[in-house]
């Protein structure tokens, strides 16, 4: 939905702003041609025939105020921020169902907002970034989770453990050693997961510290994972110009464990700022539509880590 919408508001821009311009450079020209026409034969034409001689038509008035406000809100989108709404509960606690963020679009290099193509490089994800990207199985989804593995990383997830083995720089004599990443327990039964309490622990990827959930009940699908050549199960070494990404909510998160690894060109941008939170606790059963918000959690909003 939101290609569709940006190739939407591509085509109201560029079509409203044709209009504009076309009246201003034709249009408008021959309406005071015939206006001088009119005062020629009448010089004492009165102010209001005058206006009615050179008014524009209505859809080129419409196009005409419409065409700044809308190529605002395309250059806003498209090259600065994107609101987005947390539909699932892939990155619990650090993003809830009902949160709706902004996403920095720039912070991945600028692309057009139709073809996708990148027009300008501005910067590259960084472990622990929270980032939003088009699904690789189905580019019209977007799909939000972290930033784990950068290219050329080895990446093992073993026991609920994850471990990573950094790529080894150009150049570099000695390389880095496959180290699992610290982590420390936060509480139990925070969160739960049809009925079976969660265990909630600060994680820490480089300088990056959050929160993730596991469920020590649930034993690790690792039948469903994604199978790199010949490596063993849960073992990944990220290709060139693709990450690896992984939800918060470990055991209930469907990412590049599964389906393997996201490319470059399908990045959207980083999730920086929740800027409104809602809850939606309605049942079928209540008056109101379940759509409508039941509170607003004011001490969600700010930034993400």
């Amino acid at each position: 939905m939101a290609a569709y919408f940006s190739l939407i508001l591509v085509l109201v821009t560029l079509c409203s702003g044709l209009v504009w311009m076309a009246d201003a450079l034709l249009l408008a020209p021959k309406r005071r041609e015939r206006l001088a026409m009119a005062q020629a034969v009448d010089a004492d034409i009165s102010e209001e025939n005058a206006e009615k001689i050179t008014r524009e038509s209505a859809f080129v008035e419409t196009s005409r105020s419409i065409f700044p406000v809308i190529a605002f809100v395309l250059i806003l989108r498209s090259f600065i921020y994107e609101p987005f709404q947390i539909p699932s509960g892939s990155m619990m606690p650090t993003l809830l169902v009902g949160d709706f963020i902004l996403v920095e679009k720039f912070s991945y290099g600028l692309k057009d907002p139709v073809w996708r193509s990148q027009l300008v490089e501005t910067g590259k994800p960084e472990r622990g970034d929270v980032a939003v990207f088009k699904y690789p199985e189905n580019p019209r989804i977007d799909y939000i989770k972290r930033v784990i593995g950068l290219p050329g990383d080895r990446i093992v997830y073993r026991n609920k453990q994850v471990y990573i083995q950094p790529a080894c720089a150009e150049g570099e004599i000695t390389c880095p050693a496959l180290k699992q990443v610290a982590r420390i327990g936060v509480n139990q039964g925070e969160f739960s997961q049809n009925g079976m309490p969660l265990s909630r622990y600060t994680e820490k990827l480089g300088e990056v510290s959050h929160d993730i959930l596991i469920n020590p009940q649930r034993p690790d699908p690792i039948g469903y994972y994604y199978r790199e050549g010949k490596l063993p199960m849960g073992e990944f070494i990220v290709p060139e110009g693709h990450y690896f990404m992984m939800g918060d909510n470990r055991d209930n998160s469907t990412d590049s464990r599964f389906w393997g690894f996201v490319p470059e060109e399908n990045l959207v941008g980083k999730a920086v700022a929740i800027w409104i939170s809602f809850e939606f606790d309605r049942t079928q059963a209540d008056l109101l539509p379940t759509w409508i918000p039941t509170s607003v959690r004011f001490n969600r909003v700010g930034g993400i880590t």
